[in-house]
């Protein structure tokens, strides 16, 4: 088994608000993967007198934690428990009723000898490669979804549609959300290697069309995680030197996890 990640903030200027971690029990029959992306709030508007680094700290080494000891969970069971945790460490200093408080996005994946398990909430992404090289991408595409008016306005977007029906969801302060997440199971005789990826690595594919999710994986396989995070910068870049760049961030964080379980 092999494993590789990489991260890089989106200014170095600002802390790194995605959070990852990989675990591989001693036996080497399974594992864990976790890849968290904080959403960034407006300039002191979440309520909360931690932050999101220490919230995806939190919640990540939460779901780390029980996806190893809890086998007897599902993935939307334990994201439900970690979410609890992390809620109540800062209950009592920090208002969590806040639309903003601190938040992330979630991929997950658990795997024994068996099979491949796996969880998806709001725009993190999940790739199963089979051993024939095909890839298969975990999405959760309900962002996608919202009109774009309402999405240039924050204020519109926290009353509408942040973790409310018809909208899109994250993991925040309310357990039942894991419930809205996106879930499966493969068998793990037909997946050769999973990636996990925030949304500034999915840029390579849905923001600038340089290639599939195959393509991605490719890049992973042959070239390794902080290759195709340096490809996703140079297309910002030189999308930022355009005449029409694309708008939104120059530069997001960004966080790219192989795993060859073969």
């Amino acid at each position: 088994m092999q494993t590789e990640a990489a991260t890089l903030p989106g200014s170095p200027e600002r802390p790194n608000e995605d959070w990852t971690a990989t675990s591989l029990p001693a036996s080497g029959a399974g594992g864990t993967l976790v890849v968290l992306d904080g959403v960034t709030p407006p300039a002191g508007e979440d309520g909360c007198v931690h932050g999101v680094p220490w919230f995806t700290a939190r919640l990540g080494g939460a779901l780390t934690e029980l996806s190893t000891s809890r086998r007897d969970l599902t993935l939307s069971e334990i994201l439900s428990l970690a979410i609890r945790r992390t809620a109540d460490a800062h209950r009592n200093t920090c208002d969590l009723s806040h639309p903003r408080t601190p938040q992330s996005t979630v991929a997950l994946a658990r795997w024994d000898e068996v099979t491949v398990d796996h969880l998806v909430l709001s725009d993190a992404a999940l790739l199963l490669r089979s051993p024939d090289g095909a890839v298969r991408a975990v999405l959760d595409d309900r962002l996608d979804h919202v009109p774009r008016e309402i999405l240039r306005s924050v204020a519109a977007t926290d009353r509408l549609m942040r973790n409310q029906e018809g909208g899109f969801f994250t993991a925040a302060a309310d357990p039942a959300v894991s419930a809205r997440a996106i879930t499966g199971t493969t068998p793990r005789a037909e997946v050769r290697a999973l990636a996990g990826l925030s949304d500034g690595a999915t840029r390579w594919v849905e923001r600038f069309g340089a290639g599939d999710w195959a393509d991605l994986f490719d890049i992973l396989e042959k070239e390794g995680t902080r290759r195709l995070l340096d490809r996703v910068r140079a297309l910002e870049t030189a999308d930022a030197e355009t005449a029409t760049p694309r708008g939104g961030k120059r530069h997001d964080d960004a966080t790219a996890v192989y795993v060859r379980l073969e």
